[in-house]
């Protein structure tokens, strides 16, 4: 199967008393990028994460959310900070007499000064949320990869259908490129006969000339590895994997030979046809670029 760098999964389990939601996206990168967000109870657990989820993703920059909600819990409790209570209550005396103002302080006042309730929670092994958490990573992977999937196909599709239209290019080139020689050898063989009349022609001469300007603008060598490239490149769709790099490094030498096939054009027809692969070729590089 061929997969997408793109991609977008959420997945959400939940056992009574916590709520897990894990929301994995990712976008194009050259190696795998990466990122996780955890809350804080789940930072031991980073390590052993990250390893399982590269198990699974071999490209891109790969942003993972893990958000946790927690029900009301009765082994939580309020505690309140009596020594700093007392201190702003001091404080608060002080103030009164000092500057003759009524002390009518309220315990809800006081309550809303800073760090005199918290809530305290009781220690908990980040190992116990672990099954938990791993479910709702594994039917995160599962849509993920179902998105990444769905996009892939659409991109091999897509890809399919411009190296059948570079076929159709090279096999223009394939047909245009002998009938070039047999024009110029026509040319030529007008051109000196108008120049020497009734003198006999050198055909040797001639042959030779044709040899010469064959050599200048020969693109057997290209057309036979366009046409390699374009093979190997439906042969790497078909097998899948993360087959992306090598996608790019085939789009590559497709667009050496290209070029090469337009700077030995001496014809309309071939330089039309160099600039409409060149097109297609450009396209088939920006697509691969999404594959992983």
């Amino acid at each position: 199967m061929i997969k997408s760098m793109t991609g977008y999964g959420r997945g959400t389990r939940e056992d009574g008393t916590r709520k897990i939601t894990v929301e994995i996206k990712s976008v194009n990168h050259r190696y795998l990028d990466l990122n996780m967000k955890l809350p804080r109870k789940c930072n031991p657990l980073e390590t052993q994460l990250r390893k399982y989820l590269t198990s699974f993703i071999g490209r891109g920059k790969v942003d993972v959310y893990i958000s946790m909600e927690e029900s009301a819990d009765a082994s939580c409790r309020v505690v309140c900070n009596d020594s700093l209570a007392a201190m702003y209550l001091e404080q608060m005396r002080q103030m009164s007499e000092q500057f003759h103002l009524e002390d009518d302080v309220t315990v809800s006042q006081l309550c809303a000064y800073p760090d005199i309730l918290t809530v305290e929670e009781p220690e908990e092994d980040a190992g116990d949320l672990l099954p938990l958490v791993m479910d709702a990573i594994d039917a995160a992977i599962e849509n993920f990869l179902l998105n990444r999937g769905m996009e892939g196909e659409r991109l091999c599709s897509d890809l399919l259908e411009k190296l059948e239209a570079i076929g159709e290019d090279v096999a223009v080139l394939k047909k245009r490129s002998p009938q070039i020689l047999e024009e110029y050898r026509a040319r030529l063989t007008q051109k000196v006969e108008e120049l020497l009349e009734d003198t006999s022609l050198d055909e040797g001469r001639i042959a030779a000339e044709v040899v010469i300007y064959a050599d200048k603008i020969c693109i057997d060598e290209e057309i036979v590895r366009l046409e390699s490239h374009v093979e190997e490149m439906r042969r790497a769709l078909s097998m899948g994997g993360e087959i992306g790099r090598k996608l790019d490094f085939i789009a590559q030498e497709m667009n050496r030979e290209a070029n090469t096939v337009l700077s030995k054009s001496t014809d309309v027809t071939i330089a039309n046809v160099g600039i409409s692969l060149k097109t297609l070729i450009e396209k088939v590089r920006e697509q691969v670029q999404n594959i992983e």
